[in-house]
């Protein structure tokens, strides 16, 4: 596990509260994993940028509690994270749900080692990271559930998502307002729109699910 060196000390005490708000609970060694995967990202932020949040009184809300928010909503075995950038939603997720299987992709090197060696480091063996664009990515299978925070319009999402899901499978795409003229593009899928409450967040959050029928 990552070194508990120079960690903030509210981060335990919020990643606590924010789990109790949400309704998930995870047993210590999840937590200590999802403080260990905040440990790692902020150490290998000094030098790769691989997020714009750095303010460490944000980032248990916004990279944790924020990923953690969609996991009632996941369903099946087989989890795809589209563009996880520095592992998010996936790697949080991967923690909280060790019964499903997740395949992180992004078509960046850095994020994508990154994501590596903290899969490695924190011994999560129900993930994996593929350096490839979605648009290249081949699944020998459908997937159940495919995941996207803030990587493209739901248009866009959907005809990456689309091709790679399985007959009943869905598409999570995580937004901030409700995106009416996003919504509007894909109005023949009849889109499922959550707002979601994220303890410590400010701002408004919203989950839009796609799929096709059985």
């Amino acid at each position: 596990m990552p070194s508990q060196q120079a960690r903030p000390s509210e981060w335990r005490e919020q990643l606590d509260c924010g789990l109790a708000e949400l309704g998930l609970p995870l047993a210590e060694a999840q937590r200590e994993r999802l403080l260990g995967y905040l440990d790692l990202l902020t150490r290998w932020n000094r030098i790769y940028n691989l997020t714009a949040v750095r303010n460490p009184r944000e980032m248990v809300s916004r990279q944790l509690l924020d990923s953690l928010a969609v996991s009632p909503y996941l369903q099946g075995h087989r989890v795809l994270d589209l563009g996880t950038g520095a592992g998010l939603p996936g790697i949080p997720l991967a923690i909280a749900e060790p019964r499903r299987a997740f395949t992180l992709i992004d078509s960046n090197a850095k994020k994508t080692r990154f994501v590596r060696q903290a899969i490695i480091d924190l011994g999560l063996t129900n993930a994996d990271v593929h350096q490839t664009r979605a648009e290249d990515f081949h699944s020998d299978s459908g997937l159940d559930t495919i995941t996207a925070r803030a990587l493209a319009p739901l248009a866009q999402l959907w005809a990456m998502a689309c091709p790679l899901l399985a007959p009943a499978g869905k598409l999570l795409a995580l937004k901030g307002a409700r995106p009416e003229a996003e919504l509007s593009e894909v109005a023949e899928l009849a889109p499922e729109v959550i707002e979601l409450a994220v303890p410590g967040l400010g701002g408004k959050r919203s989950l839009v699910i796609l799929g096709l029928e059985d």
